[in-house]
């Protein structure tokens, strides 16, 4: 892990009107953006803890922006998209 935590997943750029988001949805057909995990691909990789590591906590969050688009692009690392919401962030 990261000094951020273990990314499965980071998604952002998604339309205000966005209100669901369909198992294996194209992100770029919905107008938002994936940016590469920690698995080393882009998309959900899933909740699937080591056998015997104990209890793991999986966090989903909803962002509040102030902007409908962060400058970020599919490279950009999940710990810095997290920085840059929570730099941004309403409330």
């Amino acid at each position: 892990p990261t000094g951020s935590g273990f990314w499965h997943w980071i998604a952002f750029n998604i339309p205000s009107t966005v209100s669901e988001l369909p198992r294996g949805i194209d992100m770029n057909k919905l107008g938002g953006k994936e940016s590469r995990i920690d698995y080393g691909t882009t998309g959900f990789g899933g909740a699937c803890p080591p056998k015997n590591d104990g209890m793991h906590r999986y966090q989903f969050t909803v962002w509040a922006l102030p902007t409908e688009e962060l400058n970020l692009d599919e490279n950009t690392p999940p710990a810095i998209v997290g920085f840059t919401l929570n730099s941004v962030a309403l409330g």
